[in-house]
C-alpha cells in the first residue's frame, strides 16, 4: 500500500481540555455565538457537535424564549448521540434531558409507520416535553401534516436543529430544504445546522447564497481537531489494487490486530459480486474459521488462522431481525464500577465491523483505527464521512488509516480508459482530504521589506502566509469568494483530475493556470479578468503549499539558500511545523507556486504502487486520450516555450523523447500556424 497522504500533528491535547462549563474548544466557540438566531456549524466528525447543540439549546430554552427543540438526524443510529446527558457533572448549569418516548430514534422509529411517526410528533407538540429527536424523514412528514392543520406558525419559537446538514439542498425538489426556507422566511424559529462536510460534492449547493448569508457560521477545522488531540498523532490515506475479486486482496490490506470498519461495495457497482451476504461470508473466510455467534451481542466469532485468536465481527450488512441487537450492542458503552467508560473492556467489545451503507456519518466507535473501503466512491462527502469514522481520539490509538481497495486497471478490464479515470478519482479523493486536513490558510501580498512574519497563526486558528507577487482580491465579490468559497473550489479542482493534468506531457502551468481558471470561470459568471486571476492564485497556493512543504521535508529537511539540506529527512515534523519551516526558509512567490503541478505530484506518489506492466497500461490509456492542442493551452505554454529557447538555444523538438518537450513543440507549431493564418487573412483583407 502507498500512503498518498500522511499527516502528523502536534497532539497538544487542547481538544480534550474543557472550560469551567465542561465545554471543549469547539463547543465553547459555539456557545459564545448562542445569541444568533440562525447558526451554521461546520466541524469534523467526532468533534462533539451533538454536545455543542445541547449547551446551545439549553440556553435558548432557559434564556431566549425558545419553547421546544426539534433535533433531526438522517438515520436512527445517530439518534443515540442526542440522548439524555449529564452535563452538570462537568460544570454546566443544567442537564440535557430527553424523555425516552420523545427520542423516536431509540424507541423504534424504524419500525413505525408514517402515520404513527406523525402522531408521535403531534403528541410532542401538545405535550409539556421540550425536546424531541427524530429522523429527517419523520420531521418532513410531521411538518407537512402540522403545517396543513395549524400553519407554519406552529413552529414559532422552536429551535430546529438539523444534524448532517449536507443532506439538505437548495434544489426545488429537496423537501427538507423547502421546509427550512419557509422557516427562514418567517423569521420566528431558531435554527442550528450542523455538518461534518465542508462541501456538498455535487452541483447543487446546500443553501442558496442569500439564505446562507443569514446564518452565523462557526468553523472548526479538521486541523484544529487533530492538532488538539491527546492520543491520535497521525493520519494516513492510502489505496491498494486487487485483481479478480476484491476478497483475494483482503489478507494483504486487513491487519486484524487493528480495529477496522470494512465498507463493502455499493450494490450494482463493478466491484460487487453475488449476494451481499456471500461477500460478508467470504471476507470472514479470508480472516479465519467461523466458529459461532455471540448470543448476547449477535457478533460473529471468527478464529484467526495465524494464531487461533477469536475475533468478534459485527455484521451490519445483514438487515434481518438480528441487526437491531447488533446495533444496540455496538452503541452500549462498557462501563466500570465508577460508572465511567472502561477503556479496556469497551475496546475489546468488537474487533471488526462490516457494513454496507451504514457506519458512516454520525457513527461513534472511538476505537476504530482503520477504515477500509472497497470500490470507488464518487461522492467526496461520503469519503470524508468514512474517514471520519477513524479520526476519534482514544487511548492507545496513535495512528488512524483510511484505505481504498480498488480494481487494478489492466488488460482484463473491459474499458481500460474508464478504469484509469476511476483510479484518478480515487487519487483525487486523497488530494482533497489533504486539503481538508490542512489549517485554514489566508494569503496576503508580501512586499519587499515587509516586517511581518512570513507565516503567523492567529487566535482563531487561521494561518496567515505572505506570498510575493500575489494578486489580492480587487473587489468585494472576489474577497467574498476567497473568504467563503475556497473549500468548494478545491473540491471542484480535485474532481477535475484527469489526463489533462497528470500526463507526462502536461506543463504545470496548464494545471495551475488554465484548468483552475476554467473551474473558476465555470463556477462564477461575469467575473472580471482581475477577479478571476486573484481567486485562481489563492486556489493554486492552497493546493500547492502542503505538497511543496512536504516535498522539501522528505528531500532531507530544510536549509537556508546556499546551505546544504539536513542529512536526515524530517517526515515526523507536525504539519504546522513543516509548513512554518518551509515558508520561513523559502521565500514564496506566485511564480514558484505556479511552477508546481499539484495533480501530477499526487499521481507520482500513487504510481510508486504500480508495477511496470500496469504503469505502461496507464500511460498507454492516457496517450489514447491525448487532447488536441487548443489556443488556450498554446497561449498558456508560450512563456515556457520562450524560456526553453533561451535556456536551450533552440526550438522544442517535436520528436523529442521528453513528452513535455514534444507538447511544447506542438504548442509552438500551433502558434506559428495561427499567426500565419492571421497574416494571410490580413493581406487578403478578409
Amino acid at each position: 500500500m502507498v500512503d498518498l497522504v500522511r499527516m502528523t500533528y502536534g497532539h497538544s491535547g487542547a481538544d480534550s481540555k474543557t472550560n469551567s462549563l465542561g465545554q471543549r474548544p469547539m463547543q465553547a466557540r459555539v456557545y459564545e455565538a448562542r445569541a444568533a438566531q440562525f447558526l451554521l456549524l461546520k466541524a469534523p466528525p467526532a468533534a462533539g457537535k451533538s454536545r455543542a447543540l445541547m449547551f446551545l439549546a439549553l440556553d435558548k430554552l432557559e434564556n431566549q424564549g425558545v419553547k421546544k427543540v426539534v433535533v433531526a438526524v438522517p438515520e436512527t443510529s445517530i439518534g443515540s448521540s442526542f440522548r439524555s446527558t449529564d452535563l452538570t457533572a462537568y460544570g454546566f448549569w443544567a442537564d440535557w434531558d430527553v424523555e425516552p418516548q420523545w427520542n423516536l430514534c431509540l424507541s423504534g422509529e424504524d419500525g413505525m409507520a408514517k402515520s404513527q411517526k406523525v402522531k408521535a410528533f403531534e403528541a410532542f407538540m401538545d405535550s409539556d416535553a421540550r425536546v424531541i429527536v427524530c429522523t429527517h424523514a419523520t420531521f418532513r412528514f410531521a411538518f407537512d401534516a402540522i403545517e396543513k392543520a395549524r400553519g407554519v406558525e406552529a413552529f414559532d419559537d422552536f429551535l430546529i436543529a438539523v444534524d448532517e446538514f449536507h443532506h439538505v439542498a437548495a434544489a426545488d425538489d429537496n423537501r427538507l430544504g423547502e421546509i427550512l426556507r419557509k422557516l427562514l422566511a418567517r423569521e420566528k424559529a431558531h435554527m442550528m445546522a450542523m455538518t461534518g462536510s465542508y462541501f456538498r460534492g455535487d452541483s447543487v449547493p446546500v443553501l442558496r447564497p442569500e439564505d446562507e448569508a443569514r446564518f452565523k457560521s462557526i468553523t472548526y477545522s479538521y486541523y484544529e481537531q487533530l492538532e488538539g488531540y491527546e492520543h491520535l498523532k497521525s493520519l494516513g490515506i492510502s489505496y491498494s489494487f486487487y485483481r479478480g475479486r476484491y476478497v483475494s486482496a483482503i489478507p494483504d490490506v486487513l491487519d486484524t490486530d487493528r480495529k477496522t470498519i470494512i465498507h463493502i461495495p455499493h450494490r450494482g457497482s463493478a466491484e460487487a459480486f453475488g449476494e451481499k451476504h456471500d461477500e460478508v461470508g467470504l471476507i470472514m473466510g479470508a480472516i479465519g474459521e467461523h466458529v459461532g455467534r455471540d448470543p448476547d451481542t449477535g457478533f460473529d466469532l471468527v478464529k484467526r488462522a495465524s494464531d487461533g485468536k477469536v475475533l468478534k465481527i459485527a455484521d451490519l450488512v445483514d438487515d434481518g431481525d438480528g441487526r437491531d441487537g447488533i446495533k444496540a450492542a455496538l452503541q452500549a458503552e462498557a462501563k466500570g464500577p465508577d460508572g465511567k467508560r472502561d477503556d479496556a473492556a469497551d475496546r475489546a467489545k468488537v474487533d471488526i465491523i462490516i457494513a454496507l451503507g451504514m457506519a458512516k456519518e454520525g457513527f461513534d466507535w472511538p476505537w476504530c483505527e482503520h477504515a477500509l473501503t472497497i470500490g470507488y466512491r464518487n461522492s467526496l462527502t461520503e469519503i470524508v464521512q468514512i474517514i471520519g469514522r477513524a479520526t476519534r481520539d482514544a487511548p492507545g490509538k496513535p495512528h488512524a488509516q483510511f484505505t481504498n481497495l480498488v480494481a487494478e486497471p489492466g488488460v482484463e478490464t473491459t474499458v481500460v480508459a474508464d478504469a484509469v479515470n476511476d483510479m484518478l478519482k480515487a487519487i483525487s479523493g486523497a488530494m482533497l482530504m489533504e486539503q481538508v486536513l490542512a489549517p485554514n490558510f489566508k494569503f496576503y501580498r508580501r512586499e519587499d521589506g515587509d516586517i511581518r512574519a512570513p507565516v503567523e497563526t492567529m487566535k482563531d486558528g487561521t494561518v496567515h502566509i505572505g506570498i510575493k507577487g500575489l494578486m489580492e482580491p480587487p473587489t468585494a465579490r472576489a474577497r467574498a469568494i476567497v473568504e467563503n468559497d475556497m473549500n468548494e473550489l478545491v473540491a471542484k479542482a480535485c474532481q477535475a483530475m484527469d489526463r489533462r493534468v497528470v500526463a507526462d506531457d502536461v506543463a504545470p502551468e496548464v494545471a495551475t493556470q488554465m484548468v483552475l481558471t476554467d473551474i473558476i470561470e465555470t463556477t462564477y459568471e461575469n467575473l472580471s479578468d482581475d477577479e478571476t486571476e486573484s481567486v485562481r492564485q489563492d486556489l493554486a497556493a492552497r493546493m500547492n503549499l502542503i505538497g511543496m512543504a512536504k516535498r522539501a521535508s522528505q528531500e532531507g529537511g530544510f536549509a537556508e539558500e546556499g546551505e546544504e539540506y539536513d542529512a536526515e529527512p524530517s517526515e515526523n515534523l507536525s504539519l504546522m511545523n513543516m509548513v512554518k519551516r518551509f515558508v520561513n526558509v523559502r521565500e514564496l512567490d506566485i511564480d514558484l507556486i505556479d511552477s508546481v503541478n499539484p495533480f501530477k505530484e499526487g499521481f507520482d506518489v500513487a504510481s510508486r504502487a504500480f508495477d511496470t506492466p500496469l504503469l505502461k497500461t496507464i500511460q498507454d490509456a492516457m496517450i489514447s486520450q491525448r487532447i488536441q492542442m487548443s489556443e488556450k493551452e498554446a497561449l498558456t505554454l508560450w512563456p515556457r516555450i520562450k524560456r526553453f529557447r533561451a535556456q536551450e538555444g533552440r526550438e522544442p523538438n517535436p520528436h523529442s523523447s521528453d513528452p513535455l518537450e514534444k507538447r511544447l513543440a506542438e504548442a509552438h507549431a500551433y502558434i506559428k500556424t495561427k499567426k500565419a493564418e492571421r497574416q494571410r487573412a490580413a493581406q487578403s483583407g478578409t
